[in-house]
């Protein structure tokens, strides 16, 4: 079991590294906190709670580095943050145990999608097609395909805000791919959407009475230091290699939790 100084170092390094690639690390967050033998529950509401002030804190550095487009996030995190009310709000209609299951199958596609190849899209092949939406933003114009931009970034939110986790994995690609904007703008973007996204992830899991402020209120200050930090790097740093270790320790811990959902019921 992780006591909470060992749990605070754990959280302080994915901060940190997470932020940089444009993920919140509330799936590593959540995985931390259940090894400190806190109930799903609590884990995933905590979870939130703290992505919520290490997203905040990046979004400062990056808007600052002049690398997010607000016009993009206001659109795709209205979406999600609305979609992780929902979730977290319903997650107590799942067990501890289920909620466990679909946490780890979320990592193991989280892994797959940072590994797909992304290349950045102009907006002239866009023009005249149907459910093409155009966001204007300094010098550059982004052509948000809405046919795949609405339902992918509903799904997202609501199951982000189910188990805790920020969905960084998956709209990194969704802004480059359905809305054509560089790698470079989308991890600063996605920030935003993830300050949006866990703070209405953390109000649903709230309401319910899942909130632990023992353990949420000290370690949102360490996500804060963290995110801070890892925006500060994500300026300078090259997240390709990053996103391939990310993607295979996102595996490494779907299979911990995985283990830990079948030891809770004493089937392994």
């Amino acid at each position: 079991m992780l006591n909470l100084g060992l749990t605070a170092l754990l959280i302080f390094f994915v901060a940190v590294m997470m932020t940089m690639v444009g993920k919140g690390g509330g799936n590593f967050y959540v995985v931390i906190l259940t090894f400190a033998s806190l109930p799903m529950h609590q884990a995933a509401a905590i979870g939130q709670f703290i992505l919520f002030g290490a997203s905040l804190a990046a979004l400062i550095i990056f808007q600052k580095g002049k690398s997010l487009s607000w016009k993009l996030g206001v659109f795709i995190g209205s979406l999600t943050a609305l979609a992780a009310l929902a979730g977290g709000y319903l997650s107590h209609n799942f067990s501890g145990f289920q909620l466990k299951l679909i946490f780890s199958f979320l990592l193991l596609i989280s892994g797959l999608v940072m590994l797909m190849p992304v290349s950045q899209r102009g907006g002239a092949e866009e023009q005249g097609k149907t459910g093409i939406f155009r966001i204007r933003s300094g010098d550059e114009v982004y052509p948000v395909n809405l046919w795949i931009a609405i339902p992918i970034t509903l799904l997202t939110g609501f199951a982000s805000g189910m188990v805790g986790v920020s969905g960084g994995s998956f709209l990194v690609p969704l802004m480059v791919l359905a809305c054509g904007v560089s790698m470079r703008t989308a991890v600063g973007t996605a920030s935003t959407v993830i300050a949006a996204t866990s703070l209405m992830g953390f109000t649903g899991h709230a309401l319910q009475g899942d909130f632990n402020p023992a353990w949420g209120l000290p370690l949102v200050l360490v996500t804060i230091a963290g995110g801070i930090l890892g925006g500060s790097c994500a300026l300078k740093a090259k997240p390709k290699n990053l996103k391939r270790l990310f993607a295979y320790t996102n595996w490494l811990a779907a299979a911990f939790m995985v283990y830990n959902a079948l030891s809770s019921q004493g089937i392994i």
